[in-house]
């Protein structure tokens, strides 16, 4: 890329934004918020997934057949748009839709980063219940929920409400994709509503833990596919279709 983004910061509703490049990595940024990482975008290779959750998300949809067809994609939670710079570029085509509640997170990114110059990419501000209870019913092929506030998942993606509209959002053969960290008090109502689960994480025994991945679906997911996917991975990674729930 011949004209880089300006590191710097910027406050955003949730505290403190900085954009900083990666010294090891020409076209590598890593975008914190009170310095937890949020996102990590390579602008020369948009493949490339540096955060090890990011990738979960893409073994779970480069397992889908036919492997580069487009998909109509619901993305709650904007930071970097590292996912849909990737779909981008794996599958030409597909639309995206970001909903995004932080205001001036989204500002800070599109002013820094190009958000709106990604192709087919929507930008709509507003909370994530609030706007996907807008949208036309089975419309989406995946729906994913990657929005925090600070270290806690933000509140509005774990209720029924939101279960319930995400169910409603996706075709029949959706999958949703969900960033899952702490509390797990609201997986019951995804169990509920989407017969079919993986979870993806680091392999603990081999020292890796962080962020999960629940995909979750109401046909099979491509699990044997998944499975090729990632028993090369590194770090380590590992998929579990049994997933205490409850």
């Amino acid at each position: 890329m011949s004209n880089w983004p300006e590191p710097g910061t910027r406050e955003v509703r949730f505290g403190l934004a900085e954009l900083r490049p990666d010294p090891d990595r020409p076209g590598g940024w890593l975008l914190t918020v009170n310095g937890i990482a949020q996102s990590y975008v390579d602008l020369d290779d948009p493949t490339h997934l540096e955060l090890d959750y990011v990738r979960y998300l893409g073994y779970v949809v480069d397992s889908l057949d036919p492997s580069d067809a487009p998909l109509d994609v619901v993305h709650i939670g904007g930071g970097g748009a590292t996912f849909p710079r990737y779909l981008a570029a794996v599958r030409p085509g597909s639309r995206h839709l970001i909903i995004e509640a932080d205001e001036a997170l989204a500002k800070f990114v599109d002013d820094r980063l190009g958000l709106r110059s990604i192709p087919g990419v929507d930008l709509r501000l507003g909370d994530g219940l609030t706007e996907i209870a807008t949208l036309p019913a089975s419309s989406a092929d995946l729906l994913i929920a990657d929005a925090f506030e600070g270290l806690r998942m933000a509140a509005g993606i774990t209720g029924p409400d939101f279960t319930a509209e995400v169910a409603r959002v996706l075709r029949p053969d959706g999958i949703y994709l969900l960033n899952l960290v702490g509390t797990r008090h609201h997986l019951d109502e995804i169990r509920k509503a989407f017969p079919h689960r993986a979870l993806l994480d680091g392999d603990v025994f081999a020292g890796y833990t962080g962020n999960q991945v629940l995909a979750a679906a109401r046909v099979p997911l491509p699990l044997d596919t998944l499975h090729r996917r990632i028993e090369d991975a590194f770090p380590p990674a590992r998929v579990s279709a049994e997933i205490p729930l409850g």
